[in-house]
C-alpha cells in the first residue's frame, strides 16, 4: 500500500511570526492524533530555520519550495541543496508550474535540479502539469509525457524510488478550478504507465503520485476516497 502524503506549499506567504503561528496551530491540531499519512510543510526560505526548530520532535517533515542545481558559486539569490539540508529540509519541490511558467524553467533545468537534490540526499517532489489551452487541445498526455521523460533523464531505478511525482494542472492552481477526481486519476494512471515502461512494474506501483490544484478542505475528501492516495494542499496565508 502506497503511503498517503499531504504536502503544504506556502508559496510567497507568511513571515517568520506567521510561520510560528501556523506551525504551532498545525502541531497542536495533530498532537495525539493517529495520523495514517506523512505531512510535509514547505515554507519560504526565510522561515525554514524557524520551521525546523518548531517541527523538531514532531512527525511533520520539512521541505523547500525550490533550489538551484549548483553546489555553490556566484549565483546571487539562489539556494543550494546543501543549504537546505543544513537547515533541516528532507524534501524539495522541483518543477512547480509557477517556476515553469513565471520563471521560465525548462525540463532540462528541472532535470539538473532533480539530480542535484538526489545526490545531496534530498527527496524531490517533481511537479508536472498542463496549461488550460493544452488540455482544451487534447494534448495533456503529450505534455505530461514530455515533462516526465525529460525531467527524469538519466535517473536510475534506485534514485526513482526516492522521487514523488505531483500532478498539478496549471489551469487549476489558484484559479478556483479543480480537476475532478476522475480527471486526476486518468493522468495519474498515465504517469504510472510511463514509469512502468521506464523502470518496471514494481517501481511504478510503489511510486507516490500526488494531485495539486485548488485542493481545499471541502474537496480533499473526494480525492482521498478514490484511488488517488495522496494530495498536496496549498496553504493559504494566515
Amino acid at each position: 500500500m502506497r503511503k498517503k502524503i499531504i504536502a503544504g506549499n506556502w508559496k510567497m506567504n507568511n513571515d517568520i511570526k506567521e510561520t510560528q503561528n501556523l506551525i504551532t496551530k498545525l502541531t497542536s491540531a495533530l498532537s495525539g492524533e493517529n495520523i495514517n499519512c506523512e505531512v510535509i510543510v514547505c515554507p519560504p526560505y526565510t522561515s525554514l530555520s524557524e520551521a525546523a526548530s518548531l517541527l523538531k520532535d514532531t512527525k511533520i517533515k520539512l521541505g523547500a519550495q525550490n533550489m538551484y542545481f549548483e553546489s555553490s558559486g556566484a549565483f546571487t539569490g539562489e539556494i543550494s541543496a546543501d543549504m537546505l539540508k543544513s537547515v533541516g529540509c528532507e524534501y524539495v519541490i522541483l518543477g512547480h508550474s509557477e517556476r515553469r511558467t513565471i520563471f521560465g524553467e525548462s525540463d532540462a533545468v528541472i532535470n539538473k535540479k532533480i539530480k542535484k537534490a538526489l545526490n545531496s540526499g534530498l527527496k524531490p517532489i517533481f511537479c508536472v502539469g498542463e496549461l488550460l489551452e493544452e488540455r482544451e487541445a487534447a494534448i495533456t498526455e503529450k505534455v505530461i509525457e514530455k515533462q516526465v521523460i525529460n525531467g527524469l533523464e538519466d535517473i536510475n531505478s534506485n534514485e526513482m524510488r526516492k522521487i514523488i511525482i505531483a500532478y498539478e494542472p496549471v489551469w487549476a492552481i489558484g484559479t478556483g478550478k479543480t480537476a475532478s477526481p476522475e480527471q486526476a486519476q486518468e493522468v495519474h494512471e498515465f504517469i504510472r504507465e510511463l514509469i512502468k515502461s521506464k523502470y518496471g512494474e514494481q517501481i511504478s506501483e510503489d511510486l507516490v503520485i500526488q494531485y495539486g490544484g485548488s485542493v481545499k478542505p471541502d474537496n480533499a475528501k473526494d480525492f482521498f476516497q478514490g484511488k488517488i492516495l495522496t494530495v498536496p494542499l496549498s496553504v493559504a496565508p494566515v
